[in-house]
């Protein structure tokens, strides 16, 4: 099951061959619902798919902030899913599934989405792989193998992209869509989507070119150090932004080959598993919507917890 801010969907697939969804039902979901109709909308889809089918369990992506491992999140900076905070959700859901508390797990949905890339998706065959969903927030998953990275000196802050700084700003202030639509309407004094503006800058306008350029470099200069660090040999970009790819592409890599300071990086004392350039494999997201799906019964399957390397 992937759970978003407006949208639920649940999905069934065999633990022999989760690369493969064999069937999926979605719904529109309130997340500023009360909380007794928040849990119905939630469970809604996966009642149905469960009707005629017996199911080992459910593996469900969710968004932050969120403790998969104790089934509760506070969402706290989220405008969402607010009557969901702090309750037990792996018993709330269970019981509207049908099922034992136990058979409900849940991965991160940004996680995820890296796995699902990583096993049958834009990432399949990398050993180390980074993951980043760019869209209303910029979720991440670092990957070995296929599995989480979360903690060591090779990645971030919680293996969490979100956590860096642009400026002494939150990168998220600089590289969302939020962030992108502000930066927009500052110079063109229009109220434009992230399609829209990725639109007008593939036409030729230069602000709508500049905007989101400058966004992508910059987010680029961010992960360098990372990706250097964690020695990564692929970089799947996914999410909303992603489907512009033919937009944001050339200046996320001109960021990926550039330092703090705007020169172009060449270092000359890589970490220990580091390469010595910026990883060449930048690519696009492969899987849409199903990734997170695919990650999630991978996440199921493999019942491993996350390392530190």
């Amino acid at each position: 099951m992937d759970v978003g801010g407006g949208h639920v969907t649940a999905a069934l697939i065999d633990p022999a061959s989760v690369g493969d969804v064999l069937v999926e039902r979605g719904a529109p979901v309130d997340p500023h619902a009360e909380r007794d109709a928040l849990l119905e909308q939630l469970a809604a889809p996966g009642r149905v798919l469960a009707e005629h089918e017996t199911l080992a369990g459910w593996s469900i992506a969710m968004p932050g902030p969120f403790d998969a491992a104790a089934g509760t999140g506070t969402f706290a900076g989220v405008d969402k899913f607010q009557s969901l905070a702090g309750i037990d959700l792996r018993a709330a859901l269970a019981e509207r599934l049908g099922v034992a508390p136990g058979a409900v797990r849940f991965v991160n949905d940004a996680v995820a989405y890296g796995i699902g890339e990583w096993a049958s998706g834009a990432g399949a065959g990398a050993h180390r792989m980074i993951c980043v969903t760019l869209g209303t927030g910029v979720g991440s998953a670092f990957l070995v193998g296929g599995e989480e990275v979360r903690t060591g000196p090779t990645v971030p802050e919680a293996g969490e992209v979100h956590r860096l700084t642009i400026d002494g700003r939150p990168l998220e202030e600089t590289i969302s869509s939020p962030a992108i639509r502000r930066a927009d309407r500052v110079g063109s004094g229009r109220e434009r989507t992230v399609e829209e503006i990725c639109a007008a800058a593939r036409a030729g306008d230069r602000g709508a070119r500049e905007v989101v350029s400058s966004a992508m470099r910059a987010l680029g200069v961010a992960l360098r150090p990372w990706a250097e660090r964690f020695a990564a040999d692929r970089v799947v970009v996914g999410g909303s932004i992603a489907r512009s790819w033919d937009v944001i592409e050339a200046p996320l890599r001109a960021g990926l080959t550039l330092d703090a300071h705007g020169a172009t990086h060449a270092p000359t004392h890589a970490p220990t598993h580091a390469p010595t350039h910026p990883p060449t494999g930048v690519v696009r997201a492969a899987l849409g919507s199903r990734a997170p799906l695919v990650g999630a019964a991978m996440a199921w399957a493999s019942g491993t917890r996350p390392l530190s390397r």
